[in-house]
C-alpha cells in the first residue's frame, strides 16, 4: 500500500476513535446538523473538483474518494468537537473555526500536497479558506435550526436530550 493512500485512511479512520468521547448528549444533539453539513460539503467537493478548484490524487478504494475520507473523517469530527465545545457562544465558534481553518490552509494544504493526496488547483488558500468558513457558518445556522424545531415542535427530542 502506497503512503499517501494509507495516510488517506488514517485521516479517515482515526477521528472516530473520539467519537465515544463526545458522549451520547452531544451526538444526539449535534449528529443531525452535522451529517446535513456533511452530505452538503460532499456536494461541494463534487462541484470543487468539476470545476477544478482542487484535485485529489489519492482515493481510499475505487469507490471511495479522497474528499470522501476528508468529509467523513476529520472535517465530520471536528464539526462534532467544535460544537459540543462552542456552540451558543458564536464569537467563540467563529475564532475557533477561524484557527482551525488557518492552521490547515497554511500547514494542511502544504502537507496534502506534499504527500500527494490533493492540492488546491484553481482557487487559492484565502479563497479555500472563506470556503470552509462559509460551511462553518452553514453547520452553525443548521444547528439554530434544528435546536428551534427541537424545542418548539418535538416534545420527544426534548425528552431524548434533557
Amino acid at each position: 500500500m502506497k503512503k499517501p493512500k494509507m495516510l488517506l485512511i488514517l485521516l479517515l479512520v482515526l477521528p472516530w476513535l473520539s467519537f465515544p468521547l463526545l458522549g451520547r448528549k452531544t451526538i444526539i444533539r449535534f449528529l443531525p446538523a452535522t451529517i446535513f453539513i456533511s452530505v452538503i460539503s460532499k456536494i461541494l467537493y463534487t462541484i470543487g473538483k468539476k470545476r477544478k478548484w482542487w484535485l485529489f490524487y489519492t482515493k481510499v478504494n475505487p469507490k471511495i474518494s479522497g474528499d470522501t475520507a476528508f468529509v467523513f473523517g476529520p472535517f465530520f469530527l471536528s464539526a462534532l468537537w467544535i460544537l459540543k465545545f462552542t456552540y451558543s457562544r458564536f464569537p467563540l465558534y467563529l475564532i475557533t473555526n477561524i484557527i482551525v481553518h488557518i492552521i490547515f490552509d497554511v500547514w494542511g494544504l502544504k502537507l496534502l500536497k506534499r504527500t500527494r493526496i490533493a492540492s488546491l488547483v484553481r482557487i487559492n488558500p484565502f479563497q479555500h479558506f472563506l470556503f470552509l468558513q462559509f460551511r462553518a457558518l452553514l453547520l452553525y445556522s443548521i444547528q439554530l435550526l434544528f435546536e428551534k424545531i427541537r424545542k418548539n415542535k418535538n416534545p420527544l427530542l426534548n425528552k431524548i436530550s434533557q
